[in-house]
């Protein structure tokens, strides 16, 4: 499909969110961000109406546009409407109409230096953990796979796991020992579109998500396993519906829903004891992930699960980007909840959490891991937290000490492996 093909059907979708919607106004009560936000919704069919306004390429109003820019995407309005409308998808539509204000030009460009820096991060931090055989493992370096047999599925990682590789390893890891054959793919040769989307770049997020659903029809697979919640909500509600039906022949399924489906074979796998008492860092379900890591890390021999009882709110952290202060806020309610209750491990399930809780371990009375790490050690299966150890640390002169064979082994550049480690690593940003 051509980038006009695109925009053409996001066009007609645009026109069913106008004709479907009778302006209620329940997608705004129901939404958990309205408070924290200080969006104005004592009247939220006024909301609505301002959120439309803009849709359609109006100014709306200053209560609409924070709502839309502040959007979770928790995906609560979804349950809420009964109209037919996926309030989600509107918003993502009404935020890239903002990003288009300031007209196509920097709309691009704004998304090619998202879309850089990502890149960038991507490459080094990676680099900076894994020798040449485990990168290639996952699918980057070359596309070594080219010409093998049709896998059983296909691992999407996404982009952004790669800065945090002992996750992806681990499900690649659990794959192998359930006799599942696999193709990788992933990083940004592999993009979803999202970024470009974010910033009203629609005509290239369509380019760059068609792209990658082509590489998937590619391989023949009949299942495509996504990762990233992100590029799962932007394939599924953007992308896929948009695409040419040739791209689109296989389903496309969460990863851990996907190990929910085996779980027998697992627990047959997952004979080694774990004595933890687990606490789970939650976000607002995509196709229910949050409640299936329950159900997996319940099912490992020896987990004790703790139910800490917190707001469940976006569907990952980075739902979260545009409230800092209100995340930060979250985030220690949540690690106050873990002391107090005495668990011994807060897990997480997403990579972009994980970058962000991790180096709380050294303040708090637990550990901070990523679920799969739990599933892992119950089938015999580690990997080291390579970005954990050097995130606590804090030093980036000690990154670079430790780091210095590999950055020189990939042709890194000095001044871009400081960058890198300063601003993405030990910050976490």
């Amino acid at each position: 499909m051509t980038a006009p093909e695109f925009l053409e059907s996001l066009e007609r979708r645009t026109q069913e969110i106008f004709d479907r919607c009778t302006r209620c106004g329940k997608c705004v009560d129901v939404c958990p961000m309205t408070e924290p936000a200080e969006v104005d919704a004592a009247d939220s069919k006024a909301v609505i109406e301002a959120t439309l306004d803009i849709l359609g390429g109006g100014q709306g109003s200053a209560a609409a546009e924070r709502w839309a820019t502040t959007c979770s995407l928790s995906g609560a309005c979804i349950r809420a409407c009964q109209d037919g409308v996926n309030p989600r998808f509107m918003l993502s539509l009404v935020r890239a109409q903002i990003g288009k204000r300031a007209g196509a030009k920097a709309s691009h460009r704004a998304s090619n230096k998202v879309f850089q820096d990502m890149s960038q991060g991507v490459k080094v931090l990676s680099r900076l953990q894994l020798p040449p055989d485990l990168l290639l493992r996952l699918g980057q370096l070359t596309d070594a796979d080219e010409g093998q047999e049709t896998p059983d599925v296909v691992f999407y990682t996404g982009c952004n796991v790669l800065k945090t590789p002992h996750i992806a390893l681990l499900a690649l890891d659990i794959l192998d020992a359930l006799g599942v054959s696999y193709r990788v793919m992933g990083g940004p040769s592999h993009c979803c579109g999202v970024i470009q989307l974010r910033t009203g770049d629609t005509a290239n997020s369509g380019r760059m998500g068609e792209s990658t659903l082509s590489k998937f029809s590619a391989t023949k697979t009949g299942q495509v396993l996504s990762w990233c919640p992100s590029c799962m909500i932007q394939m599924d509600e953007f992308t896929m519906p948009s695409a040419d039906p040739s791209n689109t022949g296989f389903d496309l399924t969460m990863f851990v829903s996907f190990l929910e489906s085996r779980m027998d074979d697992l627990k047959v796998l997952m004979t080694r004891p774990v004595n933890k008492r687990i606490g789970l860092h939650e976000h607002s379900s995509v196709n229910e992930v949050t409640k299936t890591a329950i159900k997996l890390l319940e099912a490992v021999p020896g987990v004790e699960y703790v139910d800490l009882q917190q707001p469940i709110i976006g569907y990952s952290c980075t739902g979260l980007k545009a409230m800092p202060d209100y995340k930060k806020e979250l985030h220690h309610g949540q690690l106050q909840a873990a002391a107090d209750l005495g668990v011994s491990t807060l897990a997480g399930v997403y990579h972009v959490c994980h970058r962000e809780l991790c180096s709380h371990e050294k303040d708090w009375p637990f550990e901070v891991v990523n679920f799969l790490e739990v599933i892992g050690a119950s089938m015999g299966l580690h990997r080291p937290d390579i970005f954990k150890r050097y995130r606590m640390a804090q030093d980036v002169d000690l990154v670079i000490a430790e780091t210095q064979d590999l950055a020189d082994e990939y042709g890194l550049a000095p001044d871009e492996v400081r960058d890198v480690i300063e601003n993405q690593w030990i910050t976490g940003r």
